[in-house]
């Protein structure tokens, strides 16, 4: 029961869901940039990302370790289910796995690895804490898997900036709505993110503002010809989830920010749809 346990720990400190998904939203990079012919280097692209993040969730939970017992106690560390230092050693692991997957990789792509990897281990102990800039560096880290989905097959396309601009800027505000749900802890820890310094209103007003912004720069790759209606017909109601969802944030931030996270990864799925058929045509 004890070993269940932990290793039930274990997945749950690397977030297994997020990480299989920031290994898809990979895919999608690269499939939006035409590179299934390379399967080895997408899947080795794939790897490294899930098992970058999930080494990226393992830190935050260890640096973060006493905000939980505030905010998330049933979290792996604050119940007792994973020692620190054991979360420490997993994440080490983690990272020595998406290090030698990245190795395999053109040179961009191992750049965007290289970076990512120190972007996410600086998140926690010199950017959480900072207004607007710990938001910053989250909403780039998951914008970039499509870069590096993309760069792990060949040149990063358009409409993979343009994937990349619109996942980071809806992150962007689901990070905005998360610090709004957890001001109790935060503000305990002596952290300065941006609902603690200008308050919760002011900040989903923001978050609002950037999602309105992700949703107008969607159409983009309609407008100028490189996805037909198929990308509108899946993209609008991804906007539609993104945006309402934001707003309702001022009402339950909890709620709000999972539908966001949804909305997401439907816009993914808008920009396969469209790549889709420009394969099949």
């Amino acid at each position: 029961m004890n070993a269940t346990r932990t290793i039930g720990g274990f997945l749950e400190l690397a977030r297994v869901g997020n990480a299989v998904a920031a290994g898809a939203l990979t895919f999608v990079g690269s499939f939006v940039a035409g590179g299934l012919g390379t399967p080895w280097a997408v899947a080795f692209a794939v790897i490294a990302t899930a098992a970058a993040t999930g080494a990226g969730n393992a830190v935050n939970d260890y640096f973060d370790r006493d905000i939980d017992a505030v905010n998330r106690p049933n979290r792996p560390i604050p119940s007792g289910r994973v020692s620190a230092r054991a979360a420490a050693g997993f994440a080490a692991t983690l990272f020595a796995v998406a290090t030698a997957a990245a190795l395999s990789l053109p040179p961009l792509a191992l750049a965007i690895a290289v970076v990512n990897l120190l972007a996410l281990l600086a998140y926690t102990q010199l950017f959480k804490g900072l207004p607007v800039v710990g938001n910053v560096v989250v909403a780039y880290l998951t914008g970039s898997t499509f870069l590096f989905g993309a760069a792990a097959v060949g040149p990063i396309a358009p409409p993979t900036w343009t994937l990349f601009g619109l996942a980071a800027t809806a992150t962007f505000a689901r990070e905005v709505v998360k610090d709004v749900e957890d001001v109790a802890g935060d503000r305990e820890e002596g952290l300065r993110t941006l609902p603690i310094v200008v308050g919760e209103g002011p900040a989903l007003a923001l978050a609002t503002v950037a999602m309105a912004a992700a949703a107008l720069g969607s159409v983009v790759p309609y407008v100028d010809g490189t996805f037909g209606p198929a990308y509108l017909a899946v993209v609008v109601p991804a906007d539609a989830t993104m945006f309402g969802a934001t707003a309702w944030g001022f009402r339950d931030p909890s709620t709000a920010q999972r539908w966001i996270k949804r909305g997401t990864f439907l816009a993914a799925a808008a920009f396969v749809a469209g790549r889709l058929v420009t394969v099949i045509g």
